[in-house]
């Protein structure tokens, strides 16, 4: 079964490299636009007073309607365009196929089989919880009451912690997938 998704991957690797560089560009656009609409939304929600400026005024009321807020505008600003966009690769691209070959893509289990295990991300969270105290400590915050702490500070200390960690862990896995799909590709 394993033998057979390789030989899957290959054949499409080889001749649809492009589209896998698309799709991996667009998921970066993605993910790079979900964080500005997000920073946008924090900066505007205190300067509307949608939510206060420090930590200790907050109440569960605040967090909810920032969350609520937050999904609308994502929604609108990046979910809409990827809707549009999957789309759009959907039929220009994939209908487009031969049906032979799409067939082939399918029975071959291009995508595999879907995991339905939903726990997945704890050891992910527990890093970047440390790179956030050790961002806090290297800021000289360590002592500062959180009533001091402006939620600017907070969003943007965390959003620093998920950078570090994704530089310090994406590009050894970036070099190591780009070496994979090259020894792969060059294996035929």
């Amino acid at each position: 079964m394993a033998d057979e998704m390789n030989k899957v991957w290959k054949k499409f690797l080889s001749k649809h490299w492009q589209m896998l560089a698309l799709w991996i560009v667009l998921g970066l656009l993605v993910v790079i636009g979900a964080i500005y609409v997000f920073l946008w939304h924090v900066a505007e929600a205190q300067a509307t007073s949608l939510v206060p400026t420090t930590l200790d005024l907050w109440a569960m009321s605040n967090l909810v309607i920032f969350v609520l807020y937050l999904i609308v505008w994502e929604f609108i600003y990046v979910g809409i365009p990827v809707i549009i966009a999957i789309a759009t690769i959907y039929f220009g691209w994939w209908k487009r196929l031969p049906d032979k070959e799409r067939k082939e893509y399918k029975d071959g289990k291009l995508f595999g089989k879907r995991s339905k295990k939903s726990d997945a991300g704890g050891g992910i969270t527990f890093l970047i919880n440390i790179a956030f105290i050790i961002l806090v400590y290297l800021d000289g915050k360590w002592s500062t009451p959180f009533a001091e702490w402006t939620f600017d500070y907070l969003v943007y200390t965390y959003l620093w912690a998920v950078i570090w960690l994704a530089i310090i862990i994406g590009i050894p896995m970036l070099i190591g997938g780009i070496g994979w799909l090259i020894y792969n590709m060059r294996k035929k």
